[in-house]
């Protein structure tokens, strides 16, 4: 009997005893209990499993595309906490903007949100969206609760006539997505190492490109150069194959660590899923042991 009633007492008595005991123990033996937790749960999210589809999609077909990519994603690990897709993956890098249904953007939308919800991943990728009046080339980076944050690509390629058709971003965007600062450019974006610049607000550099092949060695180049300069991660979606306007791509789709070193790489005009683990801890590690970002510029973009 005096079991049975004494019993729920543990239920109050523990967790009071624990305070008590708490409350009497040195300041610093609390401090480092604390850090402890939270450098434990932090540890939870350290690695991050990236998969980068690289595929040539279906020239100005928003339906195919959805059909395609959903095919590619079912073959992805269920490890993967984010997957990445190319630039304008609904249609490709078309100057048509108003004729592919610009209107079918949240019917894009709508389909990565139930995509990342089922497979309980991030995803992320670019497609013709509207902005008031206006038509962009839009990144959208949709995560398993959710919950959505999008960028406007700023730098239109002129020499394909981007600028003629769509509207240039003007905000700077940086995801928080499993303790992992992650910021968003497209394409064209990294040759702008000013717009790129690490101001010590992300880790980790994701772009999405219909990057062609006869500047393959640039798009090669930029990735490692934002890299090492950034002193973080960069993972880069290409897309493949020749598009409706008979530009040809070679991919070369990557993940590059801080340090210039390419972790993972699809192999050129070929379709292909990579997939690649990094760690906060390796770039906390880099940073520490390497501290250039102490010695870097200050500046405002105007």
């Amino acid at each position: 009997m005096w079991t049975v009633f004494l019993y729920p007492l543990t239920f109050i008595l523990y967790p009071l005893s624990f305070t008590l005991y708490f409350w009497h123990i040195p300041s610093t033996v609390k401090i480092e209990y604390i850090r402890s937790i939270v450098t434990n749960s932090n540890q939870l999210y350290s690695k991050v499993k990236i998969s980068i589809i690289q595929t040539s999609p279906r020239w100005e077909s928003i339906e195919e595309n959805l059909q395609l990519f959903t095919a590619k994603i079912e073959s992805v690990s269920t490890e993967t906490n984010l997957i990445l897709l190319p630039e304008m993956f609904t249609t490709g890098f078309t100057m048509k903007p108003r004729e592919c249904h610009a209107s079918e953007a949240e019917r894009t939308l709508d389909w990565m949100v139930q995509t990342s919800m089922k497979r309980n991943a991030a995803i992320v990728g670019s497609f013709i969206a509207r902005k008031e009046d206006k038509l962009v080339n839009r990144m959208a980076f949709v995560m398993p609760n959710g919950q959505v944050v999008f960028y406007d690509k700023r730098h239109l390629f002129r020499m394909a006539g981007e600028h003629n058709h769509y509207s240039a971003g003007s905000q700077r965007v940086v995801v928080n997505y499993m303790g992992w600062r992650i910021l968003l450019t497209i394409c064209y974006d990294l040759r702008f190492p000013v717009w790129c610049r690490n101001r010590n607000d992300y880790d980790l550099m994701l772009n999405v490109a219909n990057f062609p092949d006869k500047r393959s060695y640039a798009w090669n180049s930029l990735l490692v150069a934002r890299a090492i300069e950034n002193q973080c991660f960069v993972a880069a979606c290409n897309r493949v194959g020749i598009d409706g306007s008979g530009e040809n791509y070679s991919g070369d789709s990557q993940v590059v660590d801080p340090m210039g070193q390419i972790v993972a790489k699809a192999n050129p005009n070929s379709e292909s899923t990579i997939e690649a683990s990094i760690s906060l801890k390796q770039l906390q590690e880099v940073r520490t042991g390497f501290p250039v970002h102490l010695d870097a510029d200050k500046f405002e973009i105007l």
